[in-house]
């Protein structure tokens, strides 16, 4: 058992591996949590989407540079963002219906760009599909500043967040910067989405944003407690999952996300015997 363990940690891949989905674990857990609450879910998977026309662009403009496709498919992420905020109340829409038209809107840019020139079609799978152990040192160093900005913001802004979070209408009567604390938290969606861009994938994002926090939801309802268990059980999803990726020869992404969704389910199976057990 001690060497099934160990053996991985010879490569480096498997090393900067484990560091960058620690690293992204922790950042989409407690970025997660406010998406739970606030019932953005469907806001974070059109968001993950979205960028796809970032990525395509800074790829073929850059000739594949890896740390330039990040910095591109940011920009795209935190302008969409921005602009289903504005959409949603300068044009006095549904935050869905605006989600939904910049969503599609993006999202099909980003397969028309990709589909124009299939030289570089395949080579961005791995965008799609996530491929954690395929990150570099440089790679890692941006994830961890990133995820880093990500976690000191909300750290910072914790007690405006968690109004914001739980009463729109008491962030307004305490005078707090309510628009502004939106944008704010739409923005670090975004760059929590690019964070996690190369772990799990576009295709598989909103799972890293939802599925630890709404773990965690089951187990608790105070905002600090279910950070800390979204953030183990993220944490701990990756590491399972890398080394289910490392041992039976399946995507990481795919073995990180199917881990977390196995912790919901036993969670939820566990509170579902509680509370029968409870009635009875």
């Amino acid at each position: 058992m001690l060497n099934l363990i160990l053996d991985p940690l010879q490569y480096a891949f498997m090393q900067r591996g484990l560091v960058a989905a620690m690293l992204v674990g922790v950042a989409c857990a407690l970025v997660g949590t406010y998406v739970i609450l606030r019932g953005m879910t469907f806001f974070g998977d059109a968001l993950a989407h979205a960028i796809l026309p970032g990525v395509a662009i800074g790829y073929l403009v850059n000739q594949g540079a890896h740390g330039a496709v990040l910095w591109w498919g940011m920009g795209t992420s935190i302008l969409t963002a921005f602009g289903i905020g504005a959409l949603s109340k300068g044009a006095r829409l549904k935050e869905d219906t605006a989600i939904g038209v910049i969503f599609a809107g993006m999202f099909a840019l980003g397969i028309a760009l990709i589909s124009s020139t299939g030289s570089y079609a395949v080579d961005l799978s791995h965008f799609l599909f996530g491929n954690v152990l395929a990150v570099t040192k440089g790679d890692l160093i941006i994830t961890a500043i990133l995820a880093g900005v990500v976690v000191l913001t909300i750290v910072a802004f914790y007690k405006e967040f968690m109004v914001l979070a739980f009463d729109n209408v008491l962030a307004v009567t305490l005078r707090l910067p309510a628009h502004l604390l939106e944008y704010l938290l739409l923005g670090l969606i975004a760059v929590t989405i690019v964070v996690a861009l190369q772990t799990v994938g576009i295709s598989l994002m909103v799972a890293m944003l939802v599925t630890p926090a709404a773990t965690a939801y089951l187990i608790t309802r105070r905002l600090h407690w279910m950070m800390v268990y979204a953030a183990v059980f993220a944490i701990l999803a990756g590491i399972i999952g890398l080394y289910l990726s490392f041992y039976l020869s399946i995507a990481s992404g795919a073995a990180i996300v199917l881990t977390s969704t196995l912790f919901f389910l036993l969670v939820w199976l566990v509170k579902a015997i509680a509370r029968r057990r409870k009635a009875e």
